[in-house]
């Protein structure tokens, strides 16, 4: 199946390409692409499972492991592109699943998706804070969340070592976050850090909300999401999840069926939905719009320019 993407291929200063009449608009109020699930490109297939899969699924895994192995790989990976084609297509929101491997010597953490990465989390971060450095009018929000298997010492150790590693470009929770705003004091990345460690630290945000619908296929996708726009979009950040999610079940009775297909197979409905929402401050406008196998569709673009609206609103 060939890649539909090119659209995607020219979004690399998107923030910075905005028109001038956005600059004074919150983060929280502009459509952003994000990426879910955003390390899952790189799962190290003989890995463990991680520590809060069930026994049942372990057993499974440990008795059947030439079975289940590709049917993990082919149903857990939801992206395609690595970390920097996808800050050179656009995407902003990174979510980033979090966590230390059983049995591990070193102090390396790796991101997860029902098993390990191969890259480690900290020297995948200094390739996202290189990037930054030579693109100064980008901002990122990094959502890192699940930590399985961190004691108090480790987050401290890693929210250090974060600090470290960002430095001055870390956003405080209380700093101006609009572009003009972020621009002017060089901060360039907003640290999500979904555990209660965070709460001592002023440049790490809370956790993001996330709208999972759990759904396999497009049409209770939209369902579930317009069911939470009529509730109304929560204050800040939030993220609004067009992945599909496909329980054992299915998964099991469709053996010729991938994440990737799913996914393609339901793009078109998607796609019209999406190019129908609007950003904004209102209580069914959305902020965060985060995909899968981003790269591989238009999506980053269809996301970007959903901010035209916005000039519309703001006219003569």
């Amino acid at each position: 199946m060939a890649p539909v993407s090119e659209s995607d291929s020219n979004n690399e200063n998107w923030m910075s390409a905005l028109p001038e009449e956005l600059w004074d608009i919150p983060l929280t109020s502009l459509a952003i692409p994000g990426s879910h699930d955003a390390m899952s490109y790189c799962l190290d297939i003989t890995s463990p499972l991680v520590r809060s899969e069930s026994d049942t699924f372990r057993l499974l895994d440990g008795a059947f492991y030439c079975f289940t192995r590709p049917f993990i790989y082919r149903w857990a990976t939801t992206q395609v592109k690595g970390i920097v084609e996808q800050l050179q297509g656009g995407i902003r929101y990174f979510d980033l699943r979090i966590a230390q491997r059983p049995y591990e010597t070193s102090n390396d953490l790796y991101f997860t998706h029902v098993i390990y990465t191969q890259l480690t989390v900290v020297k995948t971060l200094h390739t996202v804070a290189t990037w930054l450095s030579d693109h100064p009018k980008e901002i990122v929000i990094l959502a890192c969340s699940h930590f399985e298997g961190l004691s108090e010492k480790r987050h401290e150790d890693f929210i250090y070592s974060l600090k470290n590693l960002f430095g001055s470009k870390l956003c405080p929770c209380n700093a101006d976050i609009t572009l003009r705003g972020l621009w002017s004091s060089g901060h360039q990345v907003l640290l999500s850090y979904d555990d209660q460690a965070a709460a001592q630290h002023k440049v790490l945000w809370k956790g993001i909300p996330y709208w999972w619908a759990n759904k396999a296929n497009a049409d209770e996708l939209i369902q579930y999401l317009e069911w939470q726009k009529e509730l109304g979009r929560p204050d800040g950040f939030f993220v609004a999840g067009l992945n599909l999610t496909a329980d054992r079940c299915f998964i099991a009775s469709h053996p010729q069926v991938s994440l990737k297909t799913l996914t393609m197979v339901n793009w078109e409905i998607v796609k019209r939905w999406l190019e129908n929402q609007k950003p904004g401050a209102d209580p069914t406008n959305l902020n965060v719009i985060a995909g899968d196998f981003v790269g591989f569709i238009p999506f980053c673009s269809l996301v970007i320019a959903l901010n035209k609206k916005l000039l519309k609103e703001r006219g003569p």
